[in-house]
């Protein structure tokens, strides 16, 4: 792991959760973001899915090169959504306890006023003139166990006074892996009182990583009032279920996670020569050219969302454009469904016993599809999936606990 430990010890976490708060203080009301799924995309791809925004229960977050620009003319097309842009600060950028907010290239020169000097109120001042939603923080990436980067960017966000700010954090998914590292993650985001956009860093699959990573991840969620999570996988809708205030889903492989900066992309190598396709079922991407592979001896997976009506997943076999538009559309109906289905059940144990009855649904799955096609080892679970599908809710009874084989009380 990498970073220094905290010079100036951080406050203890709040491990009661947000549903503890000291005796006679109020819930902060809802905001306009609060139980949205939203959808992380890149310019190059917008024209993929935005026309697919659901504005009752959606809406975007743009990222890379002209997002700010973009984001003003939205607006002015009368683009009615929830709109943020990600300043993606933390793809070059890592956090230092002197600069937590990173000056980049982009920002011009100084001119010794505070209002253009300070990366932080520059960047503000940008997205505010876009007309966007809410504000996200140009937070450098935060290594592990570098305690005093995370602190200082704590410190300067709350020194603002602006609660209506999301202080965005993007943090390596080492400090999920310790006692002490989870206490101090807590401990500095209950610093401030405003939103907290949690962004997890690491190759591949961050909470695949290692076997403790989902469940401190619900811990700090629990722990943290205004916590979301931003830039991810399927593993939004659990942070949902687990009390998170809103969540946005990666449209791509690389905005569902932050590679550290300086660190090369590490990937399967497989040659994209068709879109990735969410399988119901299954819960999981996979290329559509592997669907098709898969059930050519077999009947098509069919998908009832309002897209697909019926027809098969294993259609998408290609980089044309309209086949990369209709499984982006696909993806978009399909995780429409799941934010329904955990939403609509009470927050709290109903609402995870929910999330993980679908994980654990899924998990058992993949078996059954395998031998249905006759082909063992097809199709595999992600060890994100099958790590939700055994973290399971206390009131949910130890027989029905998780898959064989992964049960964990």
């Amino acid at each position: 792991m990498t970073g220094t430990p905290s010079s100036d010890p951080l406050p203890p976490g709040n491990t009661a959760g947000p549903s503890n708060l000291p005796a006679g203080a109020a819930l902060p009301p809802p905001g306009p973001l609060d139980g949205r799924l939203l959808l992380h995309v890149s310019m190059s791809r917008l024209w993929q899915v935005q026309d697919h925004i659901d504005a009752g229960s959606g809406g975007l977050v743009l990222c890379g090169d002209g997002a700010v620009n973009k984001a003003g003319k939205l607006r002015k097309e009368d683009f009615t959504a929830p709109l943020l842009v990600d300043p993606e600060v933390y793809t070059s950028h890592v956090a230092t306890p002197e600069a937590p907010f990173p000056r980049t290239e982009d920002e011009g020169l100084s001119f010794g006023d505070p209002q253009f000097d300070d990366p932080l109120r520059v960047s503000v001042n940008r997205q505010r003139a876009a007309g966007v939603t809410a504000v996200i923080t140009p937070t450098g990436y935060i290594q592990a166990e570098d305690a005093d980067s995370l602190l200082a960017a704590a410190r300067q966000v709350e020194a603002l006074g602006d609660s209506s700010l999301i202080f965005a954090v993007p943090f390596d998914v080492g400090w999920l892996q310790e006692e002490d590292s989870v206490r101090q993650l807590i401990g500095a985001l209950n610093l401030t009182q405003g939103p907290k956009a949690l962004m997890l860093g690491g190759q591949m699959d961050p909470l695949g990583r290692f076997p403790q990573a989902v469940g401190n991840l619900r811990r700090v969620l629990a722990s943290v009032p205004g916590a979301a999570l931003m830039r991810t996988d399927l593993a939004v809708f659990g942070a949902l279920a687990h009390g998170a205030s809103f969540g946005s889903y990666g449209t791509t492989a690389s905005l569902r996670h932050i590679v550290p900066p300086g660190q090369p992309t590490q990937s399967t190598k497989a040659i994209m020569r068709a879109p990735h396709v969410l399988f119901p079922e299954l819960m999981g991407f996979f290329l559509g050219s592997k669907i098709a592979k898969a059930f050519a001896a077999a009947d098509s997976p069919r998908c009832n969302c309002r897209v697909c009506d019926g027809d098969g997943l294993d259609r998408f076999t290609s980089m044309l454009g309209e086949h990369q538009r209709q499984a982006a559309a696909h993806n978009i109906e399909t995780m429409g469904t799941w934010l329904h289905a955990v939403m609509a059940a009470p927050p709290g144990n109903e609402r995870q016993t929910r999330w993980h009855g679908l994980c654990r649904g899924a998990v058992e799955h993949y078996p059954v599809l395998n031998a249905s096609i006759d082909q063992k080892g097809a199709f595999k679970p992600d060890a994100q999936l099958k790590r939700w599908a055994a973290l399971v809710p206390d009131t949910v009874p130890a027989s029905r606990a998780a898959p064989a084989g992964q049960r964990t009380r």
